[in-house]
């Protein structure tokens, strides 16, 4: 994969140095362009069109939101972080409704510009280069964790949901053993599938200690 092409947006000479020191730490980045103000910014990015700009929000000409703006209405393809000293919760959240794929506040250390980039990198490889995406694609671009629907070895789908019918009608606990009679089934296969719910979270165990013996496993739906 070819470096990811960067622009910085900064009039503040010395915070622009430590950002391009900053990029310069990492791989797989490349700075294409810097700029001092917004309308310079806005040229020089329609031309190059850089893969991420680095935006602050305080410019002498015009606020870093409205060049954001400007960009998006062009459509200009390029993601954007906004590097900036502005904390006000409209400010910040107006910069993430118009997709800014991070905010940080200055001062930042290191560590936190480092990440930023990183996820915003890790990122760009997750979407594969396809015409047209499955939910698969764009749900792992986004980061959304699906929870596995496999079933452990011995297990079926169909045993599964008369135990949840079951205990969904049932609602008062019930002991394995119980269960096994009500819906025709041994017990010890009960027992396997009532474990299994039971560490996904979808069953609940509560013991109940009798004078002498180990204690009774009750079970029910959460």
């Amino acid at each position: 994969m070819s470096n990811l092409s960067v622009f910085i947006v900064e009039d503040d000479p010395m915070v622009l140095e430590v950002n391009k020191g900053f990029l310069n730490k990492l791989n797989g980045f490349q700075l294409v362009g810097e700029s001092v103000n917004g309308r310079d910014a806005y040229k020089k990015i329609k031309n190059k069109k850089p893969n991420l700009i680095l935006l602050d929000m305080f410019l002498p000409d015009m606020t870093g939101m409205e060049l954001f703006l400007k960009l998006r209405a062009d459509r200009i393809p390029s993601d954007i972080i906004m590097i900036t000293a502005a904390k006000d919760a409209p400010t910040v959240q107006e910069a993430l409704r118009l997709g800014a794929i991070d905010y940080l506040i200055k001062p930042f250390r290191f560590e936190r510009f480092e990440k930023a980039l990183q996820q915003y990198k890790n990122s760009t490889k997750k979407l594969p280069n396809s015409e047209a995406f499955r939910q698969e694609d764009i749900d792992k671009w986004l980061g959304i964790q699906h929870e596995s629907t496999e079933l452990p070895k011995g297990l079926n789908t169909i045993t599964m949901q008369q135990i949840l019918t079951y205990l969904t009608a049932h609602q008062a606990s019930i002991t394995s053993e119980q269960l096994a009679q009500n819906v025709g089934m041994a017990r010890v296969t009960v027992r396997k599938y009532l474990d299994f719910l039971a560490t996904k979270g979808t069953v609940k165990i509560e013991l109940q200690y009798g004078t002498v013996g180990r204690p009774t496993k009750y079970y029910s739906i959460k």
